[in-house]
């Protein structure tokens, strides 16, 4: 298969899709997340051997991590409106445009994480990690932002729980940080 035809039916389909029976490790099938990070990786591999000339993964930085980002756009499906639009910033338009289709940035940001692990388990470094440079992150939360803003929907950070809150929540104050036990609060009167 093309990388294209491979592309298009993996990142349009989305991190959702099934693996359609691929090889299993020993007798147990991978996860969802697993079978997505190796056609992930699979077809990052695949895009680096299809450059002219071909460029080795020990020569990949975040240049081309960057380059593969912006081709992925070509199979978004998120409309995306340009500031010329008349339905800039609206976030349900009345009417079809011809605004530009693209990767949806939260598309964006689970397939980096999934490259990013997928790197290291290849036997990349985390010191010379390209899904995890800062250039990535910086063009990421780039799109994250334009896109807030062309499709008028806000990006609200989710607020992590600060250690206070957590012990709190856990009664007493005390210094546990396993959020998955379960203790009881005691009030004393």
């Amino acid at each position: 298969m093309s990388i294209e035809g491979s592309i298009s039916k993996d990142f349009s389909e989305g991190s959702s899709s099934s693996s359609g029976g691929g090889s299993t490790h020993g007798s147990t099938t991978p996860s969802r997340y697993e079978s997505q990070k190796r056609r992930d990786w699979n077809t990052f591999c695949q895009y680096l051997k299809n450059q002219r000339p071909p460029v080795p993964l020990s020569h990949c930085n975040c240049n081309q991590v960057l380059e593969f980002l912006r081709y992925l756009d070509q199979f978004g499906k998120t409309k995306v409106h340009i500031q010329g639009c008349m339905f800039y910033g609206q976030p349900e338009p009345p009417a079809p445009c011809t605004c530009p289709l693209r990767q949806a940035w939260g598309s964006l940001d689970a397939l980096i994480g999934r490259l990013r692990a997928a790197y290291e388990e290849n036997g990349g470094s985390q010191e010379t990690n390209p899904f995890a440079s800062g250039a990535i992150r910086v063009y990421l939360r780039d799109v994250r932002e334009c896109q807030a803003k062309a499709r008028g929907i806000p990006y609200k950070k989710k607020k992590k729980k600060t250690s206070s809150t957590i012990n709190q929540t856990k009664g007493g104050g005390h210094d546990d940080q396993d959020s998955s036990s379960t203790s009881m609060m005691h009030f004393v009167p």
